[in-house]
């Protein structure tokens, strides 16, 4: 039994073999045919990849947002990544004018003064809860802005590396559905190729 499944083996390995070589006959000086065995080329053209290419593309997006984006020839990202981060900055500057102004004032009111521009219309205490609700908003800005910039980075770095996926016909993994008509039910499944 187990000598019929190494001739079994050993069929497929000639079978393989045979399928990817063919014969020329050739004539030499003497009028003597000799077989050459040549093997076909390849079909699948194979690109470089370049392992320092993710570290590149973080480097640059993280020296100036959305130029890791440009190295990655994913131009439509660029202006995503500058609005995001430019909202960001946006809302903190925001929040610190308007943190300012409610500062100011209160420090009007205690130099004694009564001409700030809440006057009769904001107390002692709302200025004092104001300047912390600006305060706290211009924390989160911060926060999200430099999340924001981290993110331009880690997007260009995976997008650099998904970039060198091989995503080829040679190899495919797709779903399929089938109809048994003997049962009458259906079956899902997947289907992996790999073209050698």
């Amino acid at each position: 039994m187990p000598n019929k499944h190494v001739f079994t083996v050993l069929l497929c390995l000639f079978s393989v073999f045979y399928a990817f070589s063919q014969q020329e006959k050739v004539k030499d000086s003497l009028g003597l045919t000799n077989e050459v065995v040549v093997l076909e080329e390849d079909l699948v053209t194979k690109k470089e990849i370049d392992p320092l290419r993710p570290s590149k593309a973080a480097f640059y997006s993280a020296i100036l947002p959305g130029l890791g984006q440009a190295y990655n020839k994913r131009y439509w990202k660029i202006p995503l990544v500058w609005g995001a981060i430019g909202t960001g900055i946006y809302f903190y500057v925001r929040n610190d004018k308007q943190f300012d102004r409610y500062r100011d004032a209160y420090k009007r009111r205690l130099a004694g003064f009564t001409d700030d521009e809440f006057q009769n219309v904001v107390s002692d205490e709302g200025l004092i809860r104001a300047q912390e609700q600006f305060r706290r908003n211009k924390e989160v800005s911060l926060l999200v802005t430099f999340g924001l910039y981290a993110l331009n980075i880690i997007d260009a770095n995976v997008d650099a590396h998904l970039l060198q996926f091989n995503v080829d016909e040679n190899l495919s993994f797709r779903p399929h559905y089938q109809y048994n008509q003997m049962e009458n039910t259906s079956d899902l499944g997947l289907t992996m190729n790999f073209k050698f």
